[in-house]
């Protein structure tokens, strides 16, 4: 199906949706500030890129302890940036998350729930909805990431695809993607959310790898998109500003829906 979003969407619930919706008392329109190690990484900056380990290192996540850095960006010698961010989530189980991103990709006010202030529209790319699994599916998405409204397509992978061993007898959830903006024949980027208990509820430790040598043919039988994925990845580099807002709303979005999705 092709990325089709209704031609009137828009940001937040609408007093209609608010004296109607379902989920209208779960949309809490003010948001957290900014925890404190998020405001030390964006003070920070952009950090060395051999304190942030590469994607072929990701099934390290699954190990005991943390990284070098938990929270931050930084830009890769193939010009790709890397994003990390920790979010502490009491009360939650990883299971909560397995569950969520399943069920909130079927109606935009499910997933606007999520970001108030950043989202806009959602729509499964095989048209069904409500089904118990989203790994094999595509979630189109409307969504602003700072001031910069994207058109994006997330593609759930399992995790045993990226080489990220799933241990049964740990309470722990891999949410894997590839991630690309609509209408263009290359994917961009990977998304990995790693969910583990810890007391007190859970952690998420995201990981995105976006441009540089992670941009990919969404096709492997598309000749033209084959011819210009070398050039897309010299040319395809994001910049720090970019990484920067990628953290923020990574950190808003999870820290809030955390807070209500118990």
């Amino acid at each position: 199906m092709a990325f089709a979003p209704p031609e009137q969407i828009s940001l937040g619930f609408s007093p209609q949706d608010l004296a109607h919706s379902p989920y209208a008392r779960y949309f809490k329109p003010e948001m957290a500030d900014l925890a404190d190690p998020i405001r030390q990484a964006i003070l920070t900056g952009p950090q060395a890129h051999e304190l942030m380990p590469p994607l072929e290192n990701i099934a390290d996540l699954s190990q005991p302890g943390y990284w070098p850095v938990e929270n931050g960006f930084s830009t890769a010698p193939d010009g790709s940036i890397r994003v990390f961010v920790r979010t502490p989530m009491p009360d939650v189980t990883p299971a909560m998350w397995d569950w969520w991103f399943a069920w909130h990709g079927s109606e935009a006010n499910r997933y606007k729930l999520w970001h108030p202030r950043a989202h806009v529209w959602v729509g499964w790319d095989d048209g069904r909805s409500d089904l118990p699994s989203y790994v094999g599916r595509t979630s189109n998405v409307v969504e602003y990431v700072g001031a910069t409204r994207l058109d994006l397509t997330i593609r759930f992978v399992t995790p045993q695809s990226i080489g990220i061993h799933v241990n049964r007898d740990v309470d722990e959830t891999f949410i894997c993607a590839r991630g690309g903006l609509a209408g263009t024949p290359m994917e961009t980027g990977w998304l990995i959310h790693h969910i583990r208990a810890v007391p007190g509820g859970s952690e998420m430790r995201s990981r995105f790898y976006l441009g540089g040598g992670h941009i990919a043919p969404r096709s492997p039988t598309n000749l033209m998109a084959q011819i210009l994925a070398p050039v897309a990845r010299r040319f395809g580099r994001p910049d720090i500003r970019q990484a920067s807002d990628l953290l923020v709303h990574c950190a808003q979005e999870m820290a809030h829906l955390a807070a209500i999705l118990p």
